[in-house]
């Protein structure tokens, strides 16, 4: 009932615990506070929340247009729906080195157990679009050095993220998570990898957890979780995978009533009203006033 019982100190040791190189925890992408409840029901590892998405959520595209205040806000109502440790994007910190450092202090305070910062330029974009910008390596170590030197919970986990392979290869992409892990990172993002050999080359190059993006419509293929693991991967994030899942059956559902002139044929696909219910945990709110839940939950066959 309400948010989660576990505090995020627990829920940040409990990601450290859980990152093991090889291991291949699967951390879906949340969309919303619900969402994160489904992915812990299912029994996932963790819940992963993109800046993509939050950015998408605004009807915005993904160029750093959202602000701290609005990732973090919304980040902190995500994870504090779930038991589960949640790691957010932090896009390129939201500006130099103090405003990283507040940035960490504020995700710390929101309730997540972990943040990646990234080196591209600002206005920033996807990370599989071509035609990205990085920042220089000293700019990129002096982001990682800050929000290091912030952190005041050393469970909380400062991942880097690099986007360099896809400008000057994957060579340049190893020298840089080298160079990030020694400033200060606790793992490491190499974002936009194009096979399972690159993804290895990071893994066997630093002694952190290495992340892997399996998001669709990339520049890396869909790998399974077993061959991630195989090539030493700590983490695999969904990023979008949710988010898309949800638009595309509501552009359907929108198409089926101007189409029909009604919802019906669509009904079967919708989520009950009695799963709703159960996900929100509406039985459990009569613990505290038996008038919130006096009545029979519908079936599964009713709406």
């Amino acid at each position: 009932m309400l948010y989660s019982k576990t505090t995020p100190e627990a829920k940040r040791r409990l990601l450290r615990e859980l990152l093991v190189p090889g291991a291949a925890r699967q951390f879906p992408g949340a969309f919303n506070p619900l969402s994160a409840r489904l992915i812990e029901e299912k029994a996932y590892d963790g819940v992963y929340i993109s800046g993509a998405v939050l950015a998408n959520d605004l009807g915005l595209p993904d160029i750093g247009l959202t602000t701290l205040s609005e990732v973090a806000t919304r980040a902190g109502q995500i994870a504090r729906m779930t038991d589960l440790p949640a790691i957010v994007d932090a896009d390129t910190g939201f500006g130099e080195p103090m405003n990283v450092a507040r940035t960490l202090q504020e995700l710390e305070n929101a309730g997540l157990a972990g943040c990646h910062i990234e080196d591209q330029f600002n206005p920033k974009r996807c990370g599989h679009l071509d035609g990205k910008n990085v920042v220089d390596l000293p700019t990129a170590l002096k982001r990682v050095a800050a929000a290091a030197e912030a952190r005041r919970d050393a469970n909380f986990l400062i991942m880097a993220r690099t986007d360099v392979r896809a400008v000057e290869g994957l060579d340049a992409a190893v020298d840089r998570a080298k160079a990030l892990v020694d400033a200060g990172a606790d793992a490491i993002f190499p974002e936009a990898m194009k096979d399972l050999r690159e993804f290895e080359a990071v893994c066997n190059a630093v002694d952190v957890p290495v992340l892997a993006n399996m998001t669709e419509f990339g520049k890396s293929e869909l790998f399974t979780r077993d061959q991630l693991a195989g090539a030493g991967v700590a983490m695999i994030i969904y990023p979008v995978t949710l988010l898309r899942s949800a638009m595309g059956a509501a552009e359907r559902v929108l198409d089926t009533i101007r189409t029909e002139g009604t919802q019906e044929p669509a009904v079967e696909s919708m989520l009950t009203r009695a799963r709703l219910y159960e996900l929100v945990d509406y039985g459990s709110y009569n613990t505290f006033d038996a008038g919130v839940f006096n009545f029979t939950v519908p079936g599964p066959t009713d709406a």
